[in-house]
Parts: structure tokens; sequence; C-alpha cells
């Protein structure tokens, strides 16, 4: 298609380790009849099209390799970050579900989303982080799945993982729609490592808003 595509890591740990991949395109470099073909090619769990901000508002389109989704967090929170980086740092991002605020603080980016937003995952809680370890992909060919259990639930720690093939996407390494639904049914902040590693935050406000944030760090460039 001869497409640029930038791509960042999403929830790192504070090293800039793991993270979940994100491409970023231009709208404007890619028909909107050819953007679901152009994610599925990159593969990445979820590919964003973004547009220039305009007092500073961003619109954004999320497509996984299989579906477009009306909202997404890493994508939301990896495109904050990438406007911040170009010098062009946003105060919201326009998605389809609505309106993100977005907020920049030290390491961390954040928007705030709302639970109901988020797709519709099957949350399923384990009983430790071995049984929560000895899950593969394999094991669902159907649904989005996310798996968790508590490593310190006194101070909102917990472990996860999601298996979404519904979205050609056997396993996420860091979801953060599904952090912010699963902070929205729990009614509190969480400090979240999913996959392999990668760390992700939220913060519960009882009007029914979430806050989400996370470390993102650049990774490389794609011509598609």
């Amino acid at each position: 298609m001869g497409v640029r595509v930038e791509v960042v890591r999403v929830f790192t740990d504070s090293t800039g380790r793991f993270g979940n991949e994100l491409g970023l395109a231009r709208a404007a470099e890619v028909d909107e009849v050819d953007r679901q073909a152009l994610a599925a090619k990159a593969g990445y769990s979820e590919t964003v099209f973004l547009e220039e901000p305009v007092d500073g508002v961003a619109k954004v389109r999320i497509f996984t390799p299989a579906v477009e989704l009306p909202f997404a967090g890493h994508p939301s929170v990896g495109t904050a970050w990438w406007f911040g980086q170009q010098g062009t740092p946003v105060q919201a991002l326009a998605v389809p579900a609505g309106a993100l605020p977005v907020e920049y603080a030290d390491t961390l980016t954040w928007i705030t989303a709302r639970g109901e937003w988020a797709p519709d995952f099957a949350f399923h809680e384990v009983d430790d982080a071995e049984e929560l370890a000895s899950l593969h992909p394999d094991e669902f060919a159907a649904g989005q799945h996310y798996f968790w259990t508590w490593t310190d639930e006194h101070r909102g720690h917990l472990r996860s993982r999601m298996f979404a093939p519904d979205m050609g996407i056997a396993e996420d390494e860091a979801t953060g729609a599904a952090a912010v639904a699963i902070t929205a049914r729990l009614r509190r902040g969480l400090s979240i490592t999913q996959g392999a590693g990668s760390q992700i935050f939220t913060e519960w406000d009882s009007d029914g808003w979430v806050r989400l944030g996370g470390r993102v760090v650049s990774d490389t460039v794609v011509d598609l």
C-alpha cells in the first residue's frame, strides 16, 4: 500500500521493556475502505488512523486485525503520547465512543474513559499466578477472555492475561480497555501487570469515569 506506519510500545515497565505494539498511520494517507486491510497486514493488536489536531482535539479510528473498535485503551494512550512527542500535545482524543480527555504527567500519559465503552470481555478470576501462567491461547477459539488474579489485593495489584480470537488477537500483551472495564467492575484504582510484564495503571471515579495511564516508548517504523 506504500503507507508509513510508526510503531510504539504502550504500557512498558519503568525501564522501557515489554509493552504492546501499536501502529500509527495518518488518516489522510489511507482511504477508509483500505484501513481494515492495512490493520490486518500490519498485524498489531491495534493500528490507529489519526488526523491532525484541531483546537487540541485529534480524531482517531482504531482497528484490530479483524474489526474496528469504538474505543480501545492502549491505542488511546499510545496515540496521546505520540502527539506529545511530535510537539503537538492534545487535550483530548475523539474516538467513535466519545471524547477522551488526555493528561501528561512525568513519565505517564493518561486518558479518561468509561467502562461501558470497552468491548464485551468475559472476566475470569483465577486462584493464583501459577494457574494464570498455565493458560494457552490455543484453548480459546472464540470470544474475548480476560483472566486475572490478585497479587496484592490490599494495594490493588493484580496480574492478567487476555485472549481475543474474535478480534483476531490470539493473546494481547496489554489491554487498556479491559483495565478500564475491570476497574469499573471492582470500583477501585489498580496497578496491573499483564502478559510478559507490561504495566497498566488505573484510577476509578465514582461518577463512572476511569483514568488509564502508562508509559510509552518509540519502537520502529515500517512501510506497508
